[in-house]
């Protein structure tokens, strides 16, 4: 299926799309040392977030689809050099909202962040007047 949203979206900070199907998205980031917050190399959450934010967006995959909230879990830390994988899915079609569930796996297959996304498809794009 054809990306329809989002198409200028950085593949190195929130990620590239593997998959993209009706209703279900799989998209993967590499981490990098500019994701980093401490010596340790943990990863910024935000970084994360933005994978599963775009996993729901294309799971949607509406030109006006919009990020109205999310319930979101933390489950395991990002290091610099993981390599993790979204897997979004539309779970219910309420119309112009749609709820979506995302998991964000790392190259171990852990399961490092959790999801419900409630997105919104809107009559026109959020910044036209």
């Amino acid at each position: 299926m054809e990306q329809r949203t989002h198409l200028m979206t950085s593949k190195s900070l929130v990620g590239e799309p593997l998959k993209i199907e009706e209703g279900y998205a799989e998209i993967r980031l590499k981490t990098m040392k500019e994701m980093t917050v401490d010596g340790y190399g943990l990863v910024h959450g935000g970084f994360t977030f933005g994978l599963a934010d775009y996993a729901a967006m294309l799971a949607v995959n509406e030109p006006t689809v919009v990020l109205g909230k999310a319930e979101v879990k933390f489950t395991k830390p990002v290091k610099v050099g993981d390599e993790l994988l979204a897997k979004a899915k539309v779970k219910e079609d309420l119309g112009k909202k749609k709820l979506v569930f995302v998991e964000v796996f790392n190259q171990r297959d852990e399961k490092v962040f959790e999801g419900t996304f409630h997105c919104y498809v809107l009559e026109k794009h959020v910044l036209e007047s």
